[in-house]
């Protein structure tokens, strides 16, 4: 099932050459937009003068983080060859790797900051995961994972940062609470502190 589907994606690049450009631009770069992503949801927040975005924001980039070291720890346990090392005739649009398939960290990451800002920002939470899902799409489009390579990595990087957002993000938040009322005010909220009438 996984290389049928695997062959069907990566065919479609057959018959998609006017595409080519986007999904390898993207699929290599991409990963970017979620750095983007990211600095804007805390800017939002940040305007907004909500510091549990700020918070989500600060986490999702950080749980993406830690999803890439899990993802690291199981890649490297697995070893899973790439799809173009397995089977012949792959369509490859990008440059061969030597590390592990299995999970995709790009996969990995997009899933951790969609995960993360949907939960705690869901405007910027909802553009993450279209992008996401896109991210993954274009990984297995240009030949450098199997479809299940992507999906765990989604499945792991969204998992992290689901349980991060319960265990994690009430502490920054309390933390980001007590670092507005002093001089770093400024980097959690854009409105001044509002002063004690007498």
């Amino acid at each position: 099932m996984n290389n049928s589907l695997f062959r069907w994606i990566n065919r479609l690049a057959n018959r998609t050459g006017w595409a080519h450009g986007f999904f390898t631009a993207y699929a290599k770069y991409g990963i970017v937009l979620f750095a983007v992503l990211l600095v804007a949801a805390y800017l939002d927040g940040r305007q907004h003068d909500d510091l549990r975005a700020v918070a989500g924001s600060v986490w999702a980039a950080s749980g993406a983080l830690v999803a890439l070291g899990i993802g690291q720890l199981i890649g490297g346990a697995i070893d899973s060859a790439r799809p173009y090392e397995a089977i012949t005739g792959v369509h490859l649009l990008v440059d061969k790797t030597t590390d592990f398939s299995f999970p995709s960290d790009h996969a990995t990451a997009a899933g951790a900051v969609a995960v993360g800002l949907l939960i705690t920002n869901r405007r910027w939470g909802v553009v993450a995961a279209v992008l996401a899902i896109v991210m993954a799409f274009t990984r297995v489009y240009v030949g450098a994972h199997y479809p299940g390579d992507v999906l765990a990595g989604l499945a792991l990087g969204g998992a992290v940062a689901a349980v991060g957002t319960v265990l994690v993000v009430p502490l920054l938040t309390r933390l980001a609470e007590r670092l507005s009322r002093t001089k770093f005010r400024v980097l959690l909220m854009s409105h001044p502190a509002q002063a004690n009438g007498g």
